[in-house]
């Protein structure tokens, strides 16, 4: 009898021990719980430009003439590009707050920039701390990556043609500066983020942050020459929200 309650006891511990083990890795699946249990929201908009778009000047390759024979055409500045209807290109669209202390592994695939016709392609990127970032030099001449962040590590590499630079930033931070000492008119900004809830706009200016837990967020729209703009949404489970952003033209622009 005795060992017979003993023998109970013990698959009575287990039992316990293997319950509050799942517990625990149920709430260490950041977000992925609650969005299946009570189902993901949206939100998707567009981003536009009013105003006068402030004239930009031809790029002077001059200086490296393996850059400008690239280019039959004038090369424009990329600060601020729109459509015929205003849609605006290269802006950072996140949630800023109300994620809480959700946490997100990042893509084991890296975020990639390249160097083309002496020029860095994609313009603004964004990516998860912790991911990797690769640059990627197409061109026939050396440039170099000097990544000049306030919250992160500054670093400073010569890439020669045809090779690669690979790196990762552990903190979030947006946006940062990135340049080319070699061709001072090559820039770009990489923004850094502790979760996957980003996205940069292409030519239409569409955005779709699509996946979220339902919930209070500040939304935030960053441009590198036009600032920041703020709202606040609420979405609910299995429902979608319309978030529009317009930037205007700032004074001296």
């Amino acid at each position: 009898m005795k060992t017979t309650k003993s023998f109970i006891l013990v698959v009575g511990l287990t039992a316990i021990i293997w319950i509050s083990g799942r517990r625990a890795v149920n709430a260490g699946s950041v977000g992925t719980t609650a969005a299946t249990t009570q189902g993901t929201a949206s939100l998707k908009g567009k981003v536009k430009f009013e105003g006068s778009v402030p004239k930009t000047a031809p790029i002077n390759m001059a200086a490296d003439p393996s850059c400008a024979k690239q280019h039959p055409s004038p090369v424009l500045n990329q600060e601020v590009l729109t459509d015929a209807n205003g849609a605006l290109q290269n802006v950072i669209v996140f949630i800023a707050e109300g994620l809480g202390d959700r946490q997100v592994d990042p893509p084991s695939q890296p975020a990639v920039i390249e160097q083309k016709g002496c020029m860095y392609v994609t313009h603004t990127l964004a990516l998860q701390a912790t991911q990797a970032l690769e640059v990627v030099n197409h061109d026939p001449t050396t440039h170099n990556v000097h990544v000049m962040p306030t919250n992160n590590r500054e670093w400073n590499k010569s890439e020669p043609p045809g090779t690669k630079v690979n790196e990762a930033f552990p903190r979030e931070e947006i946006a940062i500066p990135v340049k080319c000492n070699v061709h001072p008119w090559m820039r770009s900004y990489v923004a850094v983020f502790k979760h996957p809830y980003f996205v940069v706009t292409g030519k239409d200016g569409n955005f779709d942050l699509s996946n979220l837990p339902p919930g209070t967020y500040t939304v935030k729209a960053w441009h590198e020459k036009l600032g920041t703009a703020t709202q606040r949404i609420t979405v609910g489970a299995n429902e979608s929200k319309a978030v529009d952003f317009v930037f205007k033209s700032q004074s001296g622009s």
